[in-house]
């Protein structure tokens, strides 16, 4: 049995680079699901009002099943209330201090409306929320992505982690 985690959390707050990170460290593989979804054209419809595509949920599970099915796969997606339970064993969000986030978000070139939604959904706990209610709770673990020194110990737990975990299913 191979083990998978994920990272959902709200734009901006380092998701990308905390599992581009840990794919180079662990030797697990990394998808990150917007970047599938523009090669693949997993798209159902175009939002206006927040100026992006319409991820078709349906056919990017379709698309990740096998791989997932295999293991040793780091997810990182914004969101995460379609994916199968089934397939994690751990999930980690990562928060952002609002101040942090808003700045990230603005260099992105994101419109008002977007960043007014993605700092309040940060504000709120929307993704955590969201991990919890898909996910068993206990799994579910919130890490906070505001400066380098922490995504290093964001890096070194994660890793420390997976070790555990394939000492405790490989025996």
């Amino acid at each position: 049995m191979e083990m998978c985690h994920r990272k959902p959390g709200t734009p901006g707050v380092g998701k990308t680079t905390l599992g581009k990170e840990l794919a180079s460290k662990s030797g697990l593989k990394y998808i990150n699901v917007g970047d599938l979804a523009r090669e693949e054209q997993l798209y159902d419809g175009y939002d206006e009002e927040y100026d992006c595509p319409i991820l078709d949920e349906d056919r990017v599970v379709d698309e990740l099943d096998n791989q997932m099915r295999e293991g040793g796969v780091i997810v990182d997606y914004h969101g995460c209330d379609f994916f199968p339970e089934r397939w994690f064993h751990i999930v980690f969000v990562l928060r952002t201090d609002t101040n942090v986030l808003y700045e990230r978000l603005e260099t992105r070139g994101y419109n008002e409306k977007k960043l007014t939604d993605n700092i309040q959904c940060e504000i709120f706990q929307v993704l955590y929320e969201e991990a919890t209610a898909s996910y068993k709770e206990e799994i579910v673990h919130q890490l906070p992505s505001n400066k380098p020194e922490e995504l290093e110990n964001n890096v070194d737990q994660i890793l420390k982690w997976i070790e555990q975990w394939i000492k405790d299913h490989n025996s």
